[in-house]
């Protein structure tokens, strides 16, 4: 049989495989990126590790736990019981207040305060690697390049500036300052960074958890609802032109839309309700595997 579907005990990592190679890009929605633990776990039922990952936003911190060696049990663990202790996490998060009262008066108080590399340190499970070069899997994450315009992808030094570039949604955290650079959250320029992964796989592999806007069409949005919608729209706009480009060989939308992008105490929540995701993705891939085995040169990112 072959190792992309061998069994494998849970929590248990697969360090090889047999069959084609298979890289994965984790998108960033914030809070609905919870789902992409059903998406690890998966893989590692079906003894597949990939050779190489790439996210943006919360997709960034859930690469880097895996590329870390930490497997989804590890993190599913280590999610829901920070999520479950509302204390805990208002704890940790008044370890993130400014350090100096400068700091907090500096031009006054204002959105986008927040500094998202504090909340990295603080937050993120003490098992992912400092480093790039610590990575087990090799990893990629997007950030924006504020004022050039561009994304950028970090893939050495530092691996927590690298996730705070990428995790720092505008209006909740401050620009991230890395290389002589401003940055602010990866997934504005690319939610899915499935496109950096071509050709260092055969089966490439997205998955979407920006979501969409949902309410009463009888009734106007919250002005943060607002904000956050008008994001969301814009990153789907990107992900629709994408897909036209050039699609991946998976691409998986969660059902992620009911939740907010600041739902982090609700993970147990949105773990239930993106549940049914394990199925669609275990057919999906097994489709694209069996497509591979029947034409294994290829021709799409051969």
């Amino acid at each position: 049989m072959s190792a992309t579907i061998d069994e494998v005990r849970p929590g248990q990592v697969p360090s090889a495989q047999s069959g084609p190679t298979v890289a994965i890009a984790f998108g960033g929605g914030g809070a609905r990126g919870y789902a992409h633990i059903h998406i690890i776990e998966v893989l590692e039922e079906m003894g597949i590790r990939p050779v190489a990952i790439s996210g943006a936003s919360i997709g960034a911190i859930m690469g880097a736990g895996m590329a870390s060696g930490m497997s989804g049990r590890d993190i599913r663990d280590y999610t829901l019981k920070l999520a479950g202790n509302r204390t805990e996490v208002m704890g940790k998060f008044w370890q993130t207040r400014p350090a100096r009262l400068s700091e907090l008066v500096d031009g006054g108080f204002r959105f986008g305060q927040f500094n998202v590399e504090r909340i990295v340190r603080t937050f993120l499970p003490p098992e992912i690697a400092e480093d790039f070069d610590a990575l087990e899997i090799p990893l990629s994450i997007v950030a924006t390049d504020y004022y050039g315009h561009r994304q950028t992808f970090f893939e050495s030094g530092d691996l927590y500036s690298a996730i705070a570039a990428s995790a720092a949604i505008p209006a909740i955290f401050k620009p991230v300052r890395r290389d002589g650079r401003i940055y602010v959250d990866g997934g504005l320029f690319n939610p899915v960074p499935y496109d950096h992964l071509m050709g260092k796989a055969d089966i490439v592999i997205g998955i979407d958890v920006v979501g969409a806007p949902q309410g009463d069409p009888s009734k106007p949005p919250t002005t943060i609802d607002s904000l956050y919608g008008v994001s969301q729209l814009m990153m789907q706009s990107i992900l629709q032109l994408k897909l036209m480009v050039g699609p991946p060989d998976v691409f998986i939308r969660p059902p992620v839309s009911r939740f907010r992008v600041l739902d982090f105490l609700k993970a147990q929540q949105i773990l239930d309700a993106t549940a049914t995701v394990r199925d669609e993705f275990r057919q999906k891939l097994e489709a694209a595997i069996a497509a591979w085995e029947m034409d294994p040169a290829g021709v799409r990112h051969g």
